[in-house]
């Protein structure tokens, strides 16, 4: 598979920071105590202690130093673990486009999917979503329960895409 390699990433604490109330007064919040803004639908933004992946109007997945979070979101919102329910899956290559539009309903090949924009997508029915680190490193976080199937399944279909061989 010359195309593409699929590495499991070590487990790492990641978190849901979700929004219920008063997004402005939360936003300011976040701006001030981080000194960057909650990214945008469909981006990632933060450092190198802190990065929000945002795939839904008012969630982001957080990885990093989540210590100032909780004070930020206040009554507004919680902040929940979920490290131990998800998979990241590490997709380099140049070949990780054309792997993603097998068996799934986004389009990973528009060049707009760029580094720094994330997805949540179905891939093979598993809810999946996505994060581009960069032209050739796509991040694709999988619940527990479906990431041996889903990994199977890539595998599969990477032998019959990049290798040439028949499913």
């Amino acid at each position: 598979m010359t195309d593409v390699t699929m590495t499991l990433l070590p487990a790492a604490p990641l978190h849901v920071f979700e929004i219920w109330s008063n997004p402005a007064s939360v936003a300011k919040r976040f701006k001030a105590a981080t000194g960057f803004e909650l990214p945008a639908t469909g981006t990632s933004g933060g450092s190198d202690a802190l990065r929000l992946i945002r795939f839904e109007p008012t969630v982001w997945l957080v990885e990093g130093d989540i210590s100032a979070l909780s004070d930020i979101l206040a009554d507004d919102g919680a902040l929940t673990a979920i490290g131990g329910g998800t998979v990241r899956i590490r997709l380099t290559g140049p070949g990780w486009r054309t792997l993603l539009m097998e068996g799934g309903v986004f389009n990973a090949e528009d060049p707009a999917f760029s580094a720094g924009c994330s997805a949540a997508t179905i891939i093979d029915h598993v809810n999946v979503r996505l994060h581009v680190v960069s032209d050739d490193v796509c991040d694709a976080y999988v619940p527990l329960s479906f990431s041996a199937d889903l990994l199977h399944f890539w595998k599969e279909a990477a032998l019959s895409l990049f290798e040439g061989i028949a499913p």
